[in-house]
């Protein structure tokens, strides 16, 4: 069989046409590479009363993550791990009622309120099931999902918690909060949260983490801090998910005898602790807490 012979021409025409071809085709891997990376930003309505503003990032369609941050935080306190976690995760950081740029009602702030709004974003954003993420304030709420829901939340993982907030630490911190007036002093802010870690943190993110806590009125942190003391506290028998247990030895708000009682409460559970880190792995430690998160997702 003789071979076909192209004039110069179209063998020119024909490299063109699959060159542009490559390249449409690389653009659009990269575009959906930078949007499964990018963090979006969005609001919602939610059938509990109050709008939430959220994050996202990650692949649409990946297994779901959903991130709840603590007392006077918002989706920032994530940020740091937000950067290290593979864009195959879908992963939602609500600002939750009170907090960052979601609606500021004047009640409504217990866990099991606060756990509501969550369960409610789920139906309203249509997630069935979902890795929930709490540290410190919102794992008390990401206990009370494990409860009233028990088969949406896939695994559970509880850092700086206990099975309380109840304790001579929250109540000393409420003392000094009630004593607040707006706007709040930022060296009280500061204070607040600089004693909270160990590790070092970078200035500009903890400069931000005190700006977001600002943002609050004073209201809102006596509100959020009553409502936390005398809600009821997740009935910790009934959390089935498999868990993991995240806490710093250099703790100073939720001890190791804490822990212990959240290991012996959880059927599945297990305990890692982070060495010379406080009550923040999220901010101390974001690396390594994005790995330990992730292979904890993805075991069997």
């Amino acid at each position: 069989m003789s071979r076909l012979k192209l004039k110069p021409e179209v063998i020119a025409s024909l490299a063109v046409m699959f060159a542009t071809m490559f390249v449409q085709t690389s653009n659009a891997s990269n575009m959906c590479s930078t949007e499964a990376t990018r963090i979006r930003f969005s609001n919602i309505q939610l059938n509990t009363g109050v709008r939430l503003h959220y994050a996202e990032q990650g692949e649409r369609g990946g297994p779901v993550v959903l991130m709840l941050h603590g007392f006077t935080d918002s989706w920032f306190s994530y940020s740091r791990v937000l950067k290290s976690m593979d864009p195959k995760y879908h992963v939602y950081v609500l600002d939750q009622r009170g907090h960052g740029d979601s609606d500021q009602p004047r009640n409504g702030y217990t866990p099991r309120v606060l756990a509501d709004d969550v369960l409610a974003f789920m139906n309203a954003i249509g997630i069935n099931e979902a890795t929930v993420v709490g540290h410190s304030m919102g794992s008390f709420v990401a206990q009370h999902i494990a409860t009233l829901e028990p088969e949406r939340v896939k695994k559970l993982v509880l850092i700086g918690s206990a099975p309380s907030a109840k304790n001579s630490a929250v109540l000393g911190l409420q003392r000094d909060i009630n004593a607040l007036s707006d706007s709040v002093p930022e060296k009280f802010v500061r204070d607040f949260q600089v004693g909270m870690v160990v590790q070092p943190v970078p200035d500009d993110f903890i400069n931000q983490v005190i700006a977001e806590s600002r943002r609050m009125p004073a209201r809102i942190w006596k509100e959020v801090i009553k409502d936390l003391l005398t809600g009821a506290d997740a009935e910790l028998t009934k959390i089935k998910s498999p868990t993991l247990i995240i806490w710093g030895d250099g703790e100073t708000v939720f001890l190791r005898k804490e822990q212990d009682a959240l290991l012996s409460g959880i059927s599945k559970s297990e305990l890692r602790v982070y060495e010379q880190t406080g009550h923040s792995p999220t901010w101390e430690l974001p690396e390594r807490l994005a790995r330990d998160l992730q292979q904890f997702i993805d075991r069997e």
